[in-house]
């Protein structure tokens, strides 16, 4: 069987210890604007993707760090891939984890079906998928009180969603968020 590759890069997301000020840089460099913010993150955006910038806020979920404080803390947090479905995204799973490469954290955000890897030197990346099935559709759900109330999202176990998938249940039953709590935690360290 052929690699899956993805079909674009989609986002990256930094860790900061000034929010409100790369949230202004961003949105001045870029011409973004905010399509959700709450004090421990943001969304932004240039163009019709959901998000092209997502910000951790550091002062907030770890309070004990500086500004000056460079290491191993602040700054990429990781970047984001889209697959053209969510059966190319499992079967990409399938196919990695063939070769001994499993994602850490498996996550379905509301806007997209998420799975996460860090590669031998720990950087992170996000293969995705789209969950809405257009951006007017992704944007209200950025806008609506289940993102609010859980902008992270809920955890999944992808050995039960592919089997599932391959018993026949079609793919599209994966997408909409039907759980939006408990709210799963920003995952740790992918080390």
């Amino acid at each position: 069987m052929p690699r899956i590759r993805p079909q674009k890069f989609v986002h990256v997301v930094y860790r900061t210890r000034r929010f409100e000020a790369m949230l202004r840089w961003y949105a001045t460099v870029f011409d973004a604007h905010v399509q959700h913010q709450n004090p421990v993150l943001a969304f932004l955006t240039y163009d019709d993707e959901h998000h092209r910038f997502a910000f951790i806020n550091l002062a907030v979920l770890q309070p004990e760090g500086t500004e000056t404080d460079r290491t191993g803390i602040i700054g990429v947090d990781h970047v984001a891939y889209t697959y053209a479905s969510l059966d190319d995204l499992f079967e990409n799973y399938a196919q990695l984890k063939e070769k001994g490469i499993a994602p850490y954290w498996c996550i379905h955000h509301g806007v997209t079906v998420s799975m996460y890897y860090a590669d031998p030197d720990g950087n992170q990346m996000e293969f995705q998928v789209d969950a809405c099935a257009n951006n007017d559709e992704a944007n209200a759900f950025m806008e609506g009180p289940h993102f609010a109330a859980n902008p992270i999202g809920v955890e999944f176990d992808p050995e039960d969603w592919i089997a599932r998938m391959r018993a026949g249940t079609p793919s599209a039953e994966f997408l909409p968020r039907r759980v939006h709590l408990p709210v799963s935690p920003v995952r740790g360290s992918a080390a």
